[in-house]
């Protein structure tokens, strides 16, 4: 009786899978080259300080939530801090910085800056310390000096290790006064880089900034390819075997109109996620979650779905 009783008992449950984590990209590059500007024009607001001067900070890992901000000292210790007073954090002692938005850009993932790679003031050690807990790259390399080789030992050394697409980004473009230096830079990396990343985009981060409610120049400062890049791969992240996006980079050839007056919210809610062709609801259970619900959907403030092409944001408020 025991003997067919335990033959008939039910099989026990395979174990629940891990839940899925949001992606994490870690914007890398030498010192100043544009990643923490790319950080703020990523979550639609300035946290990070960019002034040449206030921008050597340890790796700043950036998730969704509440606005705050934590130190994570070299022996383990946590220290809130205020935003306002990130440019004074001592580097001695600090290992990384916890920093947590409610931007709509980090419900998709989450963002670590790291420091420059050469910068003389700060050991490679500090960012190197994280990459186990990196996914995926933006790699930020300056026009003017693009792909120097110093970047190429590095990419080289730390990209056999991402488990994801990497993405390259030229930025400063603007600096580049000619349609034939922007070509030739765009060509020179191009080759130079390879099949290293997934995708390579030129961009002006300081045009994408103060293009507001003006398309033309948001297309032509490199953002609107990139951002819709970004948000294609996010959104497919957890697809198996996604596809590698083909989508064709900003051209070299097209003219960066002149600095305007810094007023952009990059991030706008409105757009459906599930309305993407593309789109995978299984993908991310958060992103299940908030079709279900039937709420807003995070999409970049100039990248629309299909059905909503026509039309526009609304414009921020000053307060933006």
């Amino acid at each position: 009786m025991t003997y067919q009783t335990a033959q008939h008992a039910p099989a026990p449950l395979p174990p629940e899978p891990a839940p899925a984590r949001k992606p994490r990209l870690a914007l890398m590059g030498e010192f100043s080259a544009g990643k923490s500007t790319l950080t703020n024009l990523l979550v639609g607001q300035q946290p990070l300080p960019t002034r040449v001067t206030a921008t050597r900070l340890p790796p700043v890992w950036i998730s969704h939530g509440a606005e705050g901000a934590c130190l994570t000292g070299t022996d383990g210790s946590e220290t809130p801090v205020r935003l306002e007073d990130l440019d004074d954090v001592p580097l001695e002692t600090t290992a990384l910085i916890r920093l947590t938005l409610s931007a709509e850009a980090l419900e998709l993932c989450d963002l670590i800056d790291m420091p420059g790679i050469s910068d003389p003031n700060m050991p490679a050690s500090v960012w190197q310390n994280l990459l186990p807990e990196v996914d995926s790259v933006i790699w930020c390399t300056h026009a003017t000096q693009a792909w120097r080789q110093s970047e190429a030992a590095v990419w080289e050394e730390i990209s056999a290790r991402l488990d994801a697409p990497s993405t390259l980004l030229i930025t400063h473009f603007d600096k580049l006064k000619t349609p034939r230096d922007r070509d030739r830079v765009l060509r020179r990396v191009q080759k130079e880089t390879g099949d290293g990343f997934n995708a390579v985009f030129p961009l002006s981060l300081s045009q994408a900034l103060a293009a507001g409610e003006d398309m033309e120049a948001w297309k032509t400062s490199g953002a609107d390819g990139f951002i819709e890049y970004l948000v294609d791969l996010l959104l497919n992240w957890a697809q198996p075997h996604r596809p590698r996006p083909a989508l064709k980079p900003a051209t070299a050839t097209e003219a960066l109109q002149p600095d305007q007056q810094l007023r952009a919210e990059v991030l706008d809610i409105g757009g459906m996620r599930d309305s993407s062709p593309q789109a995978d609801p299984q993908a991310q259970p958060q992103l299940q979650a908030a079709a279900a619900n039937e709420g807003p959907r995070v999409m970049p403030r100039r990248v629309s779905a299909p059905s909503r092409r026509s039309q526009r944001p609304e414009p921020p408020t000053d307060g933006d």
